[in-house]
């Protein structure tokens, strides 16, 4: 199940559950979309893979399945993935 992670790992936006503006990887790195797309060209800077929609979980499934509230956040920043 995924974690549904609260928040930009580049900017420490706030990403609740519900936000239409979280991207994720296949390992759940999760950032905004507006990071994503800005400052990381669409690719994950931990793993380089694809960035895509994080899908919304129904808030009645939140109840016993909640988000997660362990924030992962760069204080250094993020920087975009280099091509080979």
């Amino acid at each position: 199940m995924l974690e549904l992670r609260p928040n930009c790992e580049c900017c420490d936006r706030d990403l609740p559950p519900e936000s239409r503006d979280a991207v994720m990887c296949s390992f759940e790195c999760t950032f905004c979309s507006d990071c994503a797309a800005t400052v990381l060209g669409g690719l994950c800077p931990n793993c380089g893979g694809e960035l895509v929609r994080r899908p919304i979980r129904p808030a009645a499934k939140l109840v016993n399945n909640p988000a997660s509230s362990r924030r992962v956040f760069k204080a250094e920043g993020c920087q975009p993935v280099k091509a080979a």
